[in-house]
């Protein structure tokens, strides 16, 4: 028996597209490490999908989902060439997630939250194919059947089923992973921040794991180290120097403020830098089970901070 299809008009059509926008949104992020591109995608796809036979689809899901990845590996593919000329460290842009609680307002700018949006994820994803990548999303944070992801990437199921084990040995050892509940995560993101404004480096190297790391994208945009910053004495004086440095701000006057993010960014605790209730700073903190912080993600970039950008202007 043959199945109906939909009867929609454009108006229907554009609810249906916006039905799907946030899921979409997802998946292009994560295929991508970078927001803005992201959206890129998305609005790409709802050009094909508003320019198409829509009344002929019979799975506007998975048609829209399939759209969105193909045009997202087709620009992934493009950013790595980008990325060989980039100045100093690339970081995956930050974007703001659901907090523990899920009390965050629930807006189109929110992913969806797992362990695959991290920046630490983020990051080791990075050593992935396109292809890889797209598989490796796709079952693992959208758990889609090896058939449908088949059929999105116009592969059999069996060089799914491969290109997802290659995927998945890359990352599992280096899988972050967070046994420490979001409050207690939290509590640790507070005194880290006490701890740098009050210059105090016993608090501080209590809080840092041995192999503690700062890693900064400044972009060549504006002033970052274009090197990773590694070990306790190296980080820890590296963090009461950007602290010493707000403080001056402070004294010269500039409208500044420090605080932690009222929501989670990319999953994780962080603090929010403004100047003049604009973002100037994100700084996501990767914890280990021990609750000592592995990796401090600095992001100081401001083409790359739109995914946070929702954030000005709150005063918490």
């Amino acid at each position: 028996m043959e199945q109906d299809l939909p009867t929609w008009d454009d108006a229907g059509a554009a609810q249906v597209f916006n039905d799907h926008r946030r899921l979409l949104t997802s998946v292009a992020y994560r295929v991508l490490g970078r927001w803005s591109d992201a959206e890129d995608v998305v609005q790409d796809a709802w050009l094909r999908w508003s320019g198409s036979d829509y009344t002929a689809v019979e799975d506007p899901k998975a048609f829209l989902v399939t759209v969105t990845t193909r045009l997202a590996i087709d620009q992934l593919r493009k950013a790595q060439t980008r990325k060989e000329s980039y100045v100093g460290p690339w970081l995956p842009e930050p974007v703001l997630t659901r907090d523990g609680a899920d009390t965050a307002p629930d807006t189109a700018d929110r992913v969806v939250l797992d362990d695959t949006v991290s920046l630490a994820m983020l990051l080791v994803m990075e050593t992935l194919s396109p292809l890889e990548r797209a598989v490796f999303v796709l079952r693992e944070a959208f758990d889609y059947s090896f058939a449908e992801i088949a059929a999105m990437l116009d592969r059999t199921e069996a060089a799914v089923r491969q290109l997802l084990v290659r995927a998945r040995n890359h990352v599992q050892d280096k899988r972050p992973r967070y046994p420490l509940d979001d409050v207690k995560r939290q509590s640790i993101a507070e005194r880290f921040l006490s701890a740098c404004v009050g210059g105090d480096i016993a608090p501080l190297l209590e809080l840092l794991s041995p192999e503690i790391t700062v890693i900064s994208d400044g972009g060549g945009v504006v002033t970052a180290a274009t090197r990773p910053v590694v070990g306790l004495d190296h980080v820890s004086r590296f963090l009461l120097g950007i602290a010493q440095k707000y403080a001056k701000y402070l004294d010269d006057g500039m409208d500044l403020r420090i605080e932690i993010a009222p929501v989670g960014v990319n999953g994780d605790p962080a603090i929010i830098a403004f100047a003049d209730d604009k973002v100037l700073y994100v700084y996501t903190l990767d914890m280990d089970e021990d609750g000592r912080i592995r990796t401090v993600f600095a992001m100081a970039n401001p083409e790359k901070l739109s995914g946070v950008r929702a954030l000005e202007g709150d005063t918490g």
